[in-house]
């Protein structure tokens, strides 16, 4: 982030503007939505101007800036049409450490004001530095059909009750439980209509039976991160991410999709890669007993679906074992996102009418697999975990019966925007791969679907290699 995002107490803040017309006026409007004390320094004052004195009783000084007006202000706005003037009250505002905003001109700026979506006391900030006011103007009014306006009155309801829940429930995470509730049920509803007397009533009594029943054991989240792309997330899974204590996540989760996750939740890392395994397979399954007994919402984050070589079915056997509630949420799988992304239909009715999930892992420099089962032309096979065996499965393939000129790709860090796909045939494909300098986690299609991928490649044209 370029800049730090902070809201700054304004009960005690001095603002000085300078400049006083239809620009500075805008941000006088802005700022006397606070308690904040303001002064403006002007030789001329538009209308608006002027009437925003008078409104509210403000100090303007119809006269040139002079440099003794910084001090004893907190915070300062420029907003001249004169360049050399605005440069001077910069350099001197930053000399004296005071922080100063030129209007529209950011490299003068050492703060930016954001788009404001404002629920007081809910108040929503975006900013993007100044390189996309339109879209911002966008997400803004995005927000503003989505968001009720009368949400004010869910923020001042909370308000006046914050310390009534704080005195029955000592424990923070049910606290967090109960507001969840409070605000997912019909009470909210009755704030937002108005209904206040009957909603207090409500809450009160909600507040008695929940600290009565204070729930210590929590539940674990299976959840599928999908191949990469944070946009194939599913809305259940996201729902999920954003109310977990604790995250607990592997090494295919992407960085853009642990970035979603509950900002304060604990987020523990178990990912595994060839014999480097950070915490072994039996210490993650009672790691989630654990924290789903201390009575956490656990999230177990999983690359792709949690069934499909996820080993998602041993964990849940242990919190069965261990009675644990839990909930399952599937996901887009590697093999359908990478050939999605790829431009490779895993089934076509001209070239193959079945499709075959297959574990490329090693076990003694070997692996295990039915191949005359996968020797099929009228049949696509997906080659999980398979980058170090690929020789392997090129070999045996061929010597099962297999064309040698079987078409194959290689999909590396499919979905996401570095994504590379590698074409070959079961001859060659191993070569490609090392002259692409491809690195695992990449999935492995066998079948003439392949052929279509030129054709069908959508997501990187560039990325076609032979």
């Amino acid at each position: 982030m370029k800049y730090f995002p902070v809201f700054l107490k304004a009960e005690n803040l001095s603002v000085l503007v300078v400049g006083a017309g239809e620009v500075g006026a805008r941000k006088l409007e802005l700022v006397l939505k606070t308690p904040a004390q303001v002064t403006i320094v002007s030789p001329w004052a538009c209308d608006t101007v002027h009437s925003l004195v008078k409104q509210h009783d403000l100090t303007l000084h119809e006269r040139k800036f002079e440099d003794s007006d910084i001090f004893s202000h907190n915070l300062i706005f420029v907003a001249t049409d004169d360049p050399a003037v605005n440069t001077h009250i910069h350099q001197l505002a930053t000399a004296h450490n005071i922080l100063v905003n030129v209007v529209d001109n950011t490299p003068l700026c050492e703060f930016i004001t954001p788009s404001i979506v404002d629920r007081s006391p809910v108040i929503i900030a975006m900013a993007s530095g100044g390189v996309a006011p339109v879209l911002l103007r966008y997400l803004r009014q995005k927000l503003e059909s989505v968001i009720p306006v009368k949400t004010k009155l869910l923020g001042e309801f909370s308000q006046k009750f914050r310390d009534n829940v704080k005195d029955k429930l000592d424990n923070v995470t049910q606290r967090r439980y109960f507001w969840e509730s409070f605000f997912d049920g019909n009470i909210a509803e009755d704030v937002l209509q108005g209904n206040e007397e009957k909603a207090e009533t409500a809450f009160l009594a909600s507040l008695d039976a929940f600290a009565a029943d204070q729930k210590q054991e929590g539940e674990v989240y299976l959840v599928g991160a999908g191949p990469g792309d944070p946009d194939l997330l599913t809305f259940r899974a996201l729902r999920l991410m954003q109310k977990a204590d604790v995250v607990v996540f592997d090494r295919l989760v992407s960085p853009e999709i642990v970035e979603l996750v509950r900002r304060d939740a604990e987020k523990i890392y178990v990912g595994k890669a060839k014999s480097k395994h950070t915490i072994p397979q039996n210490e993650i399954n009672q790691l989630l007993v654990d924290q789903a007994k201390a009575g956490n919402r656990v999230v177990r984050l999983k690359g792709g679906d949690p069934f499909i070589f996820g080993r998602g079915g041993e964990e849940l056997e242990t919190l069965v074992e261990q009675n644990v509630s839990f909930q399952v949420v599937p996901a887009v799988t590697a093999a359908s996102g990478a050939a999605s992304y790829a431009g490779i239909p895993l089934t076509h009715r001209d070239h193959a009418q079945s499709v075959v999930f297959a574990t490329g892992h090693l076990r003694d420099d070997t692996i295990d697999l039915n191949w005359p089962a996968l020797v099929n032309q009228q049949q696509t096979v997906v080659f999980y975990m398979g980058m170090t065996g690929l020789s392997i499965i090129s070999r045996e393939l061929i010597a099962h019966g297999m064309p040698a000129d079987m078409p194959v790709a290689v999909v590396a860090s499919a979905t996401l925007p570095h994504q590379k796909v590698v074409i070959g045939d079961l001859t060659t494909i191993e070569a490609n791969v090392l002259a692409a300098e491809i690195k695992p986690p990449a999935l492995i299609i066998v079948g003439t679907v392949v052929n279509l991928h030129k054709q069908l490649n959508w997501f990187k044209a560039d990325d076609y290699t032979i």
